[in-house]
């Protein structure tokens, strides 16, 4: 892709956009890393349904708990998410429909008896562990 027709602001926000990740950011290993030490096993990013194309972050597919550790930018965090200050309209529009994507992703996954379990990124990791432990284990 060229420049010229790139949907970013400039050469340098498209090389930083570029570099975010899809997964295994820092929340979700941290997540991970604490899950594993209570002594939970877990598939990682895979789709809980395989009909549907979407991936959760953690599956534990015996118990049907799908975990989701959403970033507060990208899905629009109450708490934290902040307005672009560069094509505000394109990030506005994006973080909206990433939002309704997960509302949808939800409901289909409850629909065909899954247990979905929702966290944000700033969410303190020793409780969103228990909190998955709990879910899992009942």
């Amino acid at each position: 892709m060229e420049w010229d027709t790139s949907w970013a602001s400039s050469p340098g926000v498209r090389t930083s956009m570029r570099g975010n990740k899809g997964r295994d950011t820092r929340p979700e290993l941290a997540v991970r890393r604490a899950v594993h030490a209570l002594g939970l096993r877990y598939r990682v990013n895979i789709r809980p349904e395989p009909a549907l194309r979407r991936t959760a972050d953690l599956v534990f597919t015996k118990q049907k708990v799908a975990v989701f550790i959403d970033g507060c930018f990208w899905h629009g965090c109450p708490e934290h998410h902040t307005v672009a200050k560069t094509n505000a309209d394109y990030w506005a529009t994006k973080v909206r429909d990433n939002m309704a994507r997960d509302r949808e992703t939800t409901s289909q996954l409850v629909a065909a008896g899954w247990r979905v379990l929702r966290f944000w990124e700033h969410e303190g990791t020793d409780d969103v562990a228990r909190r998955i432990q709990k879910a899992v284990l009942g």
